[in-house]
């Protein structure tokens, strides 16, 4: 692609206007680029420059030919050099300013004879205005291929080619993801090179800039859409001279990029919602469409189970709702890659405190029986620290039994929920449902109104006689059937003398019955404690003291 645009100095040099220039300083700087050309006769011309003027002179009123102050002036504006007509007001250059203009890289060039001032500025003006009428043509042109490349598969490596042609220079596209892109392959050096820049500066919202490290300058625009940056367009070049049209080039691919990820992030988040709602659906037996579920599973045969994964999670901080838009996307994916490693088919559904999976497996005898390969998932969820996404750490697990009938999905959430309370008042540190034991029985119990009466007519005496007298017997009685029996070690572990817990015993003896230690008296008591335990966690949840009274009566 032509990317000089903008004439140089040296390029000037070579037209019918400058036949009879010499440069007499600064040749250094012949590869400047001119944008304007301007008459200068006055000293006071300060706010008439704006940079990268080619400036003309007859010297009238500006000593050029004797003091160095006005080309200071003019290196000082950054103009692009000087073009002086001998005669009257100028003669030739001192030794100092030809020293000052070899130094600063400063082109001092002299017309040998009368030039009309009229036809060198209308020739470069024209010159220039055509150039850039090009540089806006070939912009187009890029821009729409650009937009048609967007729309093709594999969109954003195809725009990476395209500038590659364009400026025969190594492209990368580099984003927070895992996934960069970058081309032609070999460039995947200097792709491992920019990811370490990234990661060690950790740029937020960096504008056009040109960088080096290592020997290799790279120029970056940045990717932008909805109001975040989320990537950025990387050109390795040979040098820091770039143009107007290179960063417009840059600005136009890496606005279709983001055309790319605000389409794929469209697509990912109707999905999302598609998921959600069909997850929902199923936990909460609301009736759904066979076919989005067929689009989320790989197959509905008899060989597929599945099992209610609920992880509960702390609110992240929010700032905007658009906030927690994004961080359901990141929660989706991330949770959805931890169980796809393990081989399993998640359909997840992402709230702010909850996550629930509907994590489906083939059938394998293994898989059903054990959950070890369920734990290597779990302690990954625990080990995951993604800033103001998960914090594995404040996480909480449950799991439901296994199914294969898709109707069952309600009742392995109301399950995977079970073990969660368990969790959350410390009733069982069990992850998975058919480990809580008699809390599976308790559970289903309180649900049909029983328990409140089965508690009260095993050990309703012995929790109004502690109401009573602020005396310690129940829990006394549990630590005693926890120790088998074993007055010493429950007394040790209830930081009390044995005298003590023989006078406790005796009084639990005259409020249960002598025969309280029997085999099926003691599974009954033991039965109640876990289940009046129970209670009083669902109504300490609630917020509400237990009512004794109300159990005893």
């Amino acid at each position: 692609m032509n990317n000089k645009f903008e004439p140089t100095v040296n390029n000037v040099l070579s037209r019918e206007t400058f036949k009879n220039a010499v440069v007499l300083a600064g040749a250094g700087g012949l590869n400047k680029k001119i944008k304007w050309t301007h008459i200068l006769e006055t000293k006071k011309f300060d706010t008439l420059i704006n940079g990268n003027e080619l400036i003309l002179s007859t010297g009238l009123d500006l000593q050029l030919d004797s003091s160095t102050a006005t080309y200071e002036r003019l290196i000082e504006k950054k103009t692009a050099g000087i073009c002086i007509e001998l005669g009257p007001y100028f003669s030739g250059l001192t030794s100092q300013i030809k020293q000052l203009a070899d130094e600063n890289n400063f082109p001092i060039i002299v017309f040998k004879e009368i030039v009309k001032f009229v036809d060198i500025t209308q020739d470069l003006h024209t010159l220039i205005i055509n150039q850039h009428h090009q540089m806006l043509n070939q912009l187009s042109e890029l821009t729409q291929k650009f937009t048609e490349l967007s729309l093709a598969p594999n969109g954003i490596l195809k725009i990476l080619q395209q500038l590659h042609n364009s400026f025969n220079q190594h492209v990368f596209f580099l984003t927070d993801e895992a996934k960069s892109y970058y081309y032609p392959p070999e460039a995947s050096h200097l792709e491992l090179l920019l990811q370490k820049y990234f990661k060690k500066s950790n740029p937020i919202n960096i504008q056009q800039k040109i960088i080096t490290m290592d020997n290799y300058s790279f120029a970056l625009a940045p990717v932008v859409g909805l109001g975040q940056v989320w990537g950025y367009l990387c050109l390795h070049i040979d040098d820091k001279q770039t143009d107007e049209l290179f960063f417009s080039v840059l600005d136009r691919a890496a606005l279709s990029i983001a055309q790319i990820l605000l389409r794929n992030r469209t697509i990912e988040e109707r999905k999302l919602n598609m998921e959600d709602k069909l997850v929902q659906n199923l936990l909460q037996g609301r009736d759904y469409e066979l076919e989005e579920l067929q689009a989320f599973l790989p197959s509905i045969s008899e060989n597929l189970y599945y099992r209610i994964f609920i992880i509960q999670t702390n609110a992240p901080p929010l700032n905007m709702e658009e906030d927690w838009e994004e961080i359901k996307v990141q929660r989706s994916m991330l949770i959805r890659t931890l169980f796809k490693q393990s081989g399993c088919f998640p359909v997840v559904s992402v709230k702010k405190n909850e996550i629930a999976i509907m994590c489906s497996f083939t059938a394998e005898d293994k898989k059903i029986k054990e959950t070890k390969w369920l734990s290597t998932i779990i302690d990954k969820i625990f080990n995951v620290d993604e800033e103001n996404i998960i914090d594995g750490r404040s996480t909480s697990i449950g799991v439901s039994k296994v199914y294969q009938n898709i109707s069952r999905a309600p009742i392995g959430y109301i399950e995977a929920k079970e073990v969660l309370q368990l969790q959350n008042v410390g009733l069982s540190q069990c992850f998975y449902y058919e480990n809580i034991g008699i809390y599976q029985l308790l559970f289903k119990i309180q649900e049909e109104g029983h328990l409140e009466s089965y508690i009260n007519e095993h050990i309703g005496d012995l929790i109004s006689h502690d109401h009573k007298t602020d005396a310690e017997f129940l829990r006394t009685l549990e630590v005693y059937f926890e120790c088998n029996g074993s007055k010493k070690e429950a007394a040790d572990r209830l930081f009390i003398v044995r005298q003590t817990l023989y006078h406790r015993l005796d009084k639990i003896e005259q409020i249960l019955g002598k025969d309280f230690m029997e085999p099926m008296n003691r599974i009954s008591i033991e039965t109640a404690i876990k289940g009046y335990h129970l209670m009083n966690s669902r109504i300490d949840k609630e917020n509400k003291r237990l009512n004794v009274t109300g159990l005893v009566n």
